[in-house]
């Protein structure tokens, strides 16, 4: 089983990072499940351009899963999730 990634505080960011481990540990090529978390990120951010999405996703990659580092990325505007004033956006009423 792969690392957790629970401590990543974007919910896209998080996904994205998830979805990437858990498509090359079922075998996909790095380029397939490069595609399909940049999908997967404009699936939460339908307003970012396909360049932005690649650039983000290629980032969070290589920060979480090529170098393994565990500190905040550069990203997107989304609230930070571990803060309680945010987490009241995402639930459902």
């Amino acid at each position: 089983m792969g690392r957790d990634f629970s401590h990543i505080a974007r919910r896209c960011e998080r996904a994205v990072v998830t979805a990437y481990r858990e498509l090359r540990e079922q075998g996909a090529g790095d380029f397939s499940a490069f595609g399909a978390c940049t999908a997967l990120y404009r699936i939460h951010h339908p307003e970012a351009s396909v360049n932005e999405a690649r650039r983000l996703v290629a980032e969070w990659i290589d920060h979480h899963i090529v170098r393994g580092d565990e500190g905040p990325t550069p990203g997107c505007e989304c609230p930070d999730m571990s803060r309680p004033d945010t987490e009241a956006l995402f639930r459902k009423a």
